[in-house]
């Protein structure tokens, strides 16, 4: 995926696109700190700091996003949406996340509230992307059916804690992550890196305990393969 010999740059850039694209996928491929990348990167004889690093992350993550977002499959017709609580400075904040059958996290949405004003903007988010399920599946949180009433009535509504550990199980990666980073910094922050950061997750993280060996490996050389084709569309 790193070609040092590569000579396509972005204008304005000192880097080759290869470089760039090798640095955001470590960052968000693995639980690393962006000095960690750094030095990841100096060893492979790439000089260039946690900053630029960071500038990288913050300006070409959502291009990536978005083409995962592009060439991914329709999402399966029955959705899990589940909300957890972070700690942004002090103060309580709610992530509120959807994942199709599959476990492919359709969106994600950081608010300050868990009420029925915050489930129907997500709602309308998520619908907006993606279209109506089949089946909308939640835990017991009343704020789910009064905004699903509102917009999609017609919708089959599921609400039951043990139904929902697929969307449950999706938090493991994000808590991994904010105990790494120090928690976020803002709600800001945390939007642009989750967002990010789910998608690479669901193109690099297949189900592996349900593949062969040897699937896996297919599985791995395609999202490789992908991530290298998006750095190579990589624009200013």
């Amino acid at each position: 995926m790193l070609n040092t010999k590569d000579l396509s740059r972005i204008k304005g850039f000192r880097f080759p696109r290869s470089v760039i694209g090798y640095a955001v996928w470590v960052y968000h491929r693995f639980a690393l700190s962006l000095r960690d990348v750094e030095d990841l990167l100096a060893e492979r004889g790439v000089a260039v700091s946690y900053e630029t690093i960071r500038d990288w992350v913050s300006r070409f993550g959502h291009q990536f996003a978005a083409k995962i977002r592009r060439d991914r499959s329709a999402p399966a017709d029955k959705w899990h949406l589940d909300e957890v609580v972070i700690q942004i400075k002090g103060r309580s904040h709610w992530l509120w996340r959807a994942v199709d059958a599959k476990g492919d996290v359709l969106e994600i949405l950081i608010q300050s509230r868990r009420n029925k004003a915050a489930a129907r903007r997500f709602l309308r988010k998520l619908m907006k992307r993606w279209g109506q399920p089949r089946v909308l599946v939640t835990d017991k949180l009343r704020s789910y059916g009064a905004a699903k009433a509102e917009i999609a009535p017609g919708i089959e509504h599921r609400q039951h804690k043990g139904l929902n550990n697929r969307s449950e199980a999706s938090h493991r990666h994000t808590r991994r992550r904010e105990k790494i980073m120090g928690r976020f910094k803002s709600p800001r922050q945390a939007q642009q890196f989750l967002s990010v950061h789910d998608q690479a997750t669901s193109l690099f993280r297949p189900k592996r305990h349900r593949l062969s060996a040897e699937s896996y490996r297919h599985a791995r050389t395609d999202a490789l393969s992908l991530w290298t084709g998006y750095s190579n569309e990589l624009t200013a």
